[in-house]
């Protein structure tokens, strides 16, 4: 495994924009990078660590100020584990709930889809009083 990486090498590798990285760095999202003699930036495993953390936080919907904060903590070290620690407990709170919310989502999507493959299958879309009455109770007691 490479210990090193270039800017454009950790971009492809996580999937962000090379301006995204140099956006980072320039706002101290990444404060360990080193740079060569000659000013390029030479990004390591640590990095490569942090932004991931970056971009996890973020698809939570963190605001980057906020993950500039976590990350001035890792800075501080030790003392600021436990406010890390309420961090990602937080954080682990609003993911469980978007997960809930998506699994509704996906029963309603997967509920669609056997209906129109019954409609496709039997050529009628017909729903009956009693399915809309089973269907009007899932909405409502939250399993759809």
């Amino acid at each position: 495994m490479n210990n090193t990486y270039t800017i454009g090498e950790l971009a492809k590798k996580m999937n962000v924009s090379i301006h995204t990285l140099r956006y980072y760095d320039n706002e101290g999202l990444l404060p360990f990078v080193q740079r060569k003699d000659n000013g390029q930036r030479l990004f390591t495993q640590r990095d490569l660590i942090f932004l991931n953390t970056i971009e996890c936080l973020k698809s939570t919907g963190m605001p980057l100020k906020e993950v500039k904060q976590y990350i001035d903590w890792c800075i501080e070290g030790m003392p600021t584990v436990p406010q890390r620690y309420e961090l990602f407990l937080e954080r682990k709170a609003i993911v469980e709930e978007q997960i809930a919310q998506m699994q509704k989502i996906l029963a309603t999507i997967n509920y669609k889809c056997d209906f129109y493959k019954n409609a496709i299958e039997t050529g009628n879309v017909d729903v009956c009083e009693s399915e809309r009455k089973i269907l009007a109770e899932k909405i409502l007691d939250g399993t759809l």
